[in-house]
């Protein structure tokens, strides 16, 4: 993900996005590094509805989100709003 221009995106305009099909990380100890970063946004959005930056990937390039995780689950996170996120797309997560 060197080099890569990411967008700003509202969480609203996440459901016309086209996701890709593939994993983005590299390996399953970025994936579960991944997880265990989404499950501590769930546990500060749930507690303290505290935002986290969150950047995908899609079909047309990077996008940044800033919002709450609701919930999580193997293949999704739910964000604030009822817009769902594929965990695949996921390169990063910050929590500040």
């Amino acid at each position: 993900m060197e080099n890569v221009t990411v967008q700003p995106i509202e969480k609203e305009d996440i459901p016309r996005l086209q996701f890709i099909e593939h994993e983005v990380l590299p390996g399953t100890v970025f994936m579960d590094k991944r997880k265990q970063l989404l499950f501590q946004s769930m546990i500060l959005g749930n507690t303290y509805h505290a935002k986290v930056k969150i950047i995908f990937e899609t079909t047309t390039g990077y996008y940044e989100v800033e919002t709450t995780v609701w919930a999580t689950t193997d293949d999704f996170v739910l964000l604030k709003g009822g817009v769902y996120l594929p965990m695949k797309c996921i390169h990063d997560v910050i929590i500040p």
